[in-house]
């Protein structure tokens, strides 16, 4: 049965399939270094037969050449007029003269055979008798023995030119004999060519190379040893027959020890030698019925390669096997971490399940806390307007003491011009009781205005903004807290640029302006030299107005909670009236701010929007 998904298997499964497969990378890296071993093997046989084949070809043209260089000799010497004088003299049998020019004739032979590096070259006569030779002075002449019997001879005198390879009968040196028929039968020209230099120069290199006729007899070879042996056993015919032809004197033309592997490998036994195996390659000799053939050691370069094949596999399947256990392992750890993920998901998926329930009954509950709290955000801002009207309507007391002592010396003037007037009518002074009632009528107006200055800040507030000259609200508030200054010997002064207009709503900003004035009165009040200072500025966007003091100003800690709502310094103060200013200055698009004053005393900024700027230009500022 297959594992459960998420199931992971047991420690004995997981040893056996380890086992099984350090097994089976064993056995692939063996088969892997056999067949490396075989393809390096094979790549080095195809390097070895190559080379050898290019050696083959430039020792084979090598020979044809010097073979092509010595033949053109005896065509040369053929139809010399010294040579064919000498064969004249020697058929005419004149003695003397014959012996004469025989001997000159030998004596440039030698010199021509010594120029052009021929083994020796001599002359026959029809009958076969040497009569001159390039060897007359050794101790080894040709001059005088018959060559009748040679096969390059007769096929000289028959054909023209003749040619054999064989043993010398007076030196007992092999050589390639080419011949040359002189005249119309006068005689015959042969030269001897052997091939020392050529097997001296072949065992300078590690092949053996040797030459082969069309029998299979070796003629030429790096080796003297194989000289006249056979590829391929010779019948007893063939032997009988070079023997009587003199052609390798007693040599027993027995086969070399060679034995076919495979394809052009042969393995070439020496005794009891172990036998060796060798690249046996061939190619013919051009103008000849001979073949050249090459035997290339192959055992330390196959050896070699073989065994860096065998390595490079080993080390190419070792790595693979690595990286293939590499995969496995990561395969195995990524299925195990999947699982592992996979419970992680199901628990997670259930706490989530459960979480989810937890958070959709809190957010139930978040929900009735928000309409709560929306009830409770309504009822506080209801309660805050009843505790601003309530904050003014308390203010009233105080603006009430101030109008009183306003209103009483208007009344008390009026009472005095009333009186007057009545006297004044009996007497029938008509002009000056005109004027009083005209005085009167004044002071009848500056109640009235009075009286309209403490309903506007008995009304609520109307929440329009709109464009209100900044002179009346100075006016209407001087008028409030003047009296007071002067009762109080306290300097008020007022430094306000003429003309200016701001936005907000007229009674509200002017009972903003008469607190602070009262505050900065009550803060100077007492002392001695005690100054109120009131300015008024305006710049292309806004107007500002200071209201500053001399008094004994307010610490740090205060200043950030001035404008909290019941937060006080006076002993009998409701720590309403600084929160309800900032409320209606913002409400009018302004801005309220305190601030310690150089020297000593308290500033207190309004910013409000001046009248006349484009919306647009006041996006985003702050005053």
């Amino acid at each position: 049965m297959s594992a459960l998904p998420g199931s992971r298997p047991g420690p004995g499964r997981t040893a056996s399939a380890r086992w099984f497969l350090l097994g089976l990378c064993l056995m692939a890296m063996l088969v892997a270094t056999w067949a490396g071993g075989r393809v390096a093997e094979r790549w080095a046989l195809a390097d070895l037969r190559r080379t050898a084949r290019a050696t083959l070809t430039i020792q084979a043209g090598a020979l044809h050449n010097e073979m092509q260089r010595q033949s053109a000799l005896p065509l040369a010497l053929a139809t010399d007029p010294e040579i064919a004088a000498v064969l004249r003299a020697e058929v005419s049998g004149s003695g003397e003269a014959a012996a004469g020019l025989a001997d000159r004739l030998s004596a440039r032979l030698a010199e021509v055979a010594g120029a052009t590096g021929a083994a020796v070259i001599y002359v026959i006569r029809p009958d076969g008798l040497t009569v001159a030779a390039s060897n007359a002075t050794s101790g080894r002449s040709f001059i005088g023995n018959n060559y009748a019997f040679r096969p390059y001879f007769r096929g000289a005198m028959a054909d023209g030119a003749g040619s054999q390879f064989a043993l010398g009968t007076v030196s007992g040196r092999p050589g390639l004999y080419l011949a040359r028929r002189v005249g119309e039968g006068a005689g015959v020209v042969v030269v001897k060519v052997e091939f020392d230099a050529a097997e001296a120069a072949w065992r300078e290199v590690r092949e053996r190379v040797f030459v082969t006729d069309a029998r299979g007899i070796v003629l030429v070879a790096s080796d003297p040893a194989w000289r006249f042996r056979t590829l391929t056993p010779l019948d007893a015919e063939a032997r009988e027959r070079s023997r009587e032809a003199l052609e390798f004197g007693a040599a027993p033309l027995e086969p070399l020890p060679l034995y076919l592997a495979e394809n052009e490998l042969v393995r070439l036994g020496r005794g009891a030698a172990p036998a060796q195996l060798m690249l046996m390659l061939d190619a013919p000799v051009r103008d000849t019925d001979w073949r050249i053939h090459t035997l290339t050691p192959i055992a330390t370069a196959v050896e070699r390669e073989r065994n860096q094949g065998r390595l490079i596999a080993l080390l190419a399947t070792g790595l693979l096997a690595l990286g293939l256990g590499t995969l496995l392992g990561r395969r195995a750890r990524t299925q195990v971490r999947l699982a592992e993920e996979g419970a992680r998901r199901v628990e997670l998926e259930a706490r989530v399940s459960e979480r989810t329930r937890e958070l959709s009954a809190a957010n139930d509950r978040l929900r009735e806390e928000i309409e709560e709290r929306g009830r409770s955000e309504a009822e506080r801002e209801r309660l805050g307007r009843e505790l601003a009207q309530a904050g003014r309507l308390a203010a009233l007391g105080q603006f009430a003491a101030s109008m009183a002592h306003e209103i009483n010396q208007p009344l008390a003037a009026i009472r005095s011009y009333a009186d007057n007037t009545g006297i004044l009518v009996r007497r029938g002074r008509v002009d000056d009781a005109a004027e009083n009632v005209a005085a009167i009528g004044r002071l009848v107006d500056r109640i009235g205005g009075l009286t309209r200055q403490l309903k506007g800040f008995a009304r609520r507030a109307s929440g329009r903004r709109e464009p209100v000259a900044v002179d009346e609200i100075l006016r209407g508030s001087l008028e409030i807290v003047a009296h007071r200054a002067r009762d109080e010997n306290t300097d008020l002064v007022v430094r306000a640029e003429p003309g200016l207009s701001a936005i907000g709503e007229g009674a509200r900003l002017e009972q903003v302006l008469v607190n602070l004035l009262q505050n900065a009165l009550d803060a100077v009040a007492g002392r001695a030299g005690g100054r109120v200072e009131l300015g008024v500025t305006g710049t292309e966007e806004h107007v500002r107005i200071a209201v500053r003091d001399n008094g004994p100003g307010i610490s740090d800690a205060d200043r950030a909670q001035i404008f909290d709502a019941f937060f006080t310094t006076k002993p009998d103060g409701l720590g309403l009236g600084l929160a309800i200013a900032r409320g209606i200055v913002e409400e009018c698009g302004g801005t309220l701010g305190v601030e310690a004053a150089e020297g000593g005393g308290t500033i207190f900024r309004i910013v409000l929007v001046r009248a006349g700027v484009p919306a647009r230009e006041l996006q985003g500022e702050t005053p």
